[in-house]
């Protein structure tokens, strides 16, 4: 049974059309948005499509229903293969297999590969987010790590010319990421959906056509690691260097050129007026 327990969703418009329209969550309409703007489905064209994060299964419907259900005949739906991951079990969907693991092992790519016959994958998407704590820039971050995971994997199991979505929340870092998502993608856009509450800081970079360069070698165990001799790195991996957290002591940081400089505070100048004013009156 779908439950809807946010009061202040009764009076949403795109609350009224997911319970109309039989979508476990608004967040469906988010991705509708998504593909009319970018063509994500190709028109139902790709047949191996991967749900990161996927719980409770509202964009993995999505998917069901335009590239799995959409296809004319049985044999041409046999071709399709969509993968919902998730750390948390989800009720059943038409045509969707469901992982339940931890997107930031390697045991969980391999799997996924695996079960798309061991091939890669046209799409990679993700709408996850951790739960929010209320302080924004604590927020941000941990979204960022989640949306590290989710390209770390996408690395592993997305075919070269293929597409990611990841939400993120905006935030002083997005630029960073930008680039550093351009490195692996031709076009990178930051999107806000309609069906986007106003409030909300969230918003979705969508990644096109997958270009790693022909020497790059991803490896979750280099990137993920939490602690890694970077020596063992070589050719062009030396060059794109594996994500680091922010505030990991392991690298280099912004703040490493610049040399402390210990000047004396300044002056408190209305203090000082207040004193001679004292000492006129005395």
């Amino acid at each position: 049974m779908i439950q809807y327990s946010k009061k202040k969703d009764r009076g949403d418009s795109f609350y009224r059309r997911a319970k109309e329209e039989g979508y476990r969550a608004r967040s469906a309409f988010k991705l509708l948005q998504i593909d009319e703007e970018y063509n994500l489905f190709k028109n139902g064209k790709i047949n191996k499509i991967v749900d990161l994060c996927a719980a409770p299964g509202s964009w993995s419907q999505v998917i069901s229903k335009k590239v799995y259900q959409s296809q004319p005949n049985e044999k041409l739906r046999e071709k399709v293969t969509i993968v919902a991951v998730d750390i948390q079990p989800m009720a059943p969907i038409e045509g969707v297999v469901q992982l339940q693991g931890d997107i930031t092992l390697q045991s969980t790519a391999t799997k996924i590969v695996e079960l798309c016959g061991g091939e890669q994958v046209d799409l990679v998407v993700s709408d996850g987010a951790p739960d929010v704590t209320g302080l924004h820039d604590l927020d941000v971050y941990a979204q960022a790590q989640l949306v590290k995971a989710a390209l770390n994997i996408s690395l592993q199991i997305l075919k070269r010319e293929g597409d990611f979505v990841a939400k993120v929340f905006m935030g002083t870092d997005l630029a960073l990421l930008e680039n550093q998502l351009s490195l692996f993608f031709e076009k990178v856009s930051l999107l806000k959906p309609k069906s986007s509450r106003n409030k909300s800081r969230e918003a979705f970079f969508v990644c096109q056509n997958f270009q790693p360069h022909k020497e790059f070698g991803s490896s979750m165990d280099l990137i993920l690691g939490k602690s890694q001799d970077w020596n063992q790195l070589n050719g062009i991996n030396r060059i794109i260097v594996p994500f680091l957290n922010s505030g990991d002591l392991s690298a280099f940081d912004n703040f490493d050129s610049l040399v402390y400089k210990n000047d004396k505070p300044l002056e408190n100048k209305s203090k000082k007026k207040e004193n001679q004013a004292i000492e006129k009156n005395n």
